[in-house]
């Protein structure tokens, strides 16, 4: 082929391109965005992974939430800026397309950021927790499915306790740390503890629950765990079994039941999440834990959380928001093809 049969043949490739890149349906989802259809990464209002914000949940099958508190902690405070991270670096992760399994979480599901848990008690931490539960009362009342982004790992528990009213959730949960210990300096409620609050509110099911990538110092706090039936696999038995069989235990655990995913950013080895209170080393690769969150699909999940982002000990890439963030678009997509699948 000579040169001027090449540069014609790629002229029309060219313009095929153009042709559907500029199709109606694209066209309609990037106007969805805030970002319209100039889709720039540096204009317009941010909000949770570019999704249009709205007040209220009317309409919505899929709600982006943050919980801007981290009062639970017991080392580095700063998770109450996750969310805000989490709206900036927006701009950059995301769809409209998820390049792996295909899915355009918008053509399946009506999503809204639906902005940030209003708590007025932020440091009585039993009614903060109280305050929580009410706002995902109203999610599960309005028959929306929550994403949220915390805040520290403490918010899991009035969530779970919404969700699982009516019936105990199975979970997976992907963090350096049980969180099952029992009070802390005179308080049940602390960011090391949710999911033993949750079994013993009768919200969480241990026996349909697996914990991921566990290490570290705390180890000597997790019995209730082990001794309530919970799947725990440490980071080395993670990496003895393989991801092909470790996402085959996952999925054995939870079975059939509804689920809830919860994603706490220590999970990740620091090297490439330094911005948490509590870094333990050792952990998962960023894309390990995409292929947790993309082994899910199919599952019943319910809801998911991405917590302890602690932004003031990100560096200046942003790199832990971005991980956050990458982490709520996998679990955006995978729950968006699970509620299609169930006929939403």
């Amino acid at each position: 082929m000579d040169a001027s049969a090449t540069l014609a043949r790629l002229q029309r490739i060219a313009e095929d391109c153009d042709a559907a890149f500029s199709d109606e349906r694209l066209n309609r989802l990037k106007s969805s965005t805030t970002a319209g259809d100039t889709g720039s990464t540096f204009a317009g209002i941010r909000t949770l992974l570019g999704m249009p914000y709205q007040e209220g949940l009317a309409g919505v099958d899929i709600a982006l939430i943050g919980v801007p508190t981290d009062s639970g902690v017991t080392n580095r405070s700063g998770a109450r800026f996750g969310p805000t991270a989490v709206r900036q670096i927006s701009s950059v992760v995301g769809g409209p397309l998820h390049h792996v399994s295909r899915i355009v979480p918008q053509d399946l599901c009506r999503i809204a950021d639906c902005g940030d848990v209003a708590i007025e008690q932020l440091y009585e931490l039993g009614a903060a927790i109280a305050e929580i539960r009410a706002f995902y009362e109203r999610v599960k009342d309005a028959g929306v499915t929550p994403i949220s982004v915390g805040g520290d790992h403490s918010i899991s528990y009035p969530i779970l306790q919404a969700l699982g009213r009516d019936e105990p959730l199975g979970l997976v949960h992907i963090d350096a740390h049980c969180d099952t210990c029992g009070a802390l300096g005179g308080s049940k409620f602390h960011h090391g503890g949710p999911f033993r609050n949750a079994a013993l509110a009768g919200a969480l099911d241990p026996e349909r629950t697996i914990q991921i990538g566990i290490r570290g110092r705390a180890e000597p706090y997790w019995d209730f765990s082990y001794r309530s039936g919970m799947t725990v696999l440490h980071i080395e038995e993670c990496r003895q079994l393989g991801m092909e069989r470790l996402v085959d235990r996952v999925r054995q655990v939870v079975g059939d039941g509804p689920t809830y995913l919860s994603i706490d950013v220590d999970g990740i080895d620091p090297a490439y999440a330094p911005g948490t209170g509590t870094p333990e080393t050792g952990g998962f690769r960023p894309d390990e834990v995409q292929a947790i969150v993309r082994a899910l699909r199919g599952c019943k999940l319910v809801g998911a959380d991405v917590v302890e982002l602690a932004p003031p000990y990100d560096n200046a890439s942003q790199t832990t928001a971005l991980v956050a963030a990458t982490m709520m678009w996998e679990a955006l997509c995978v729950i968006a093809d699970s509620l299609h699948g169930a006929g939403r």
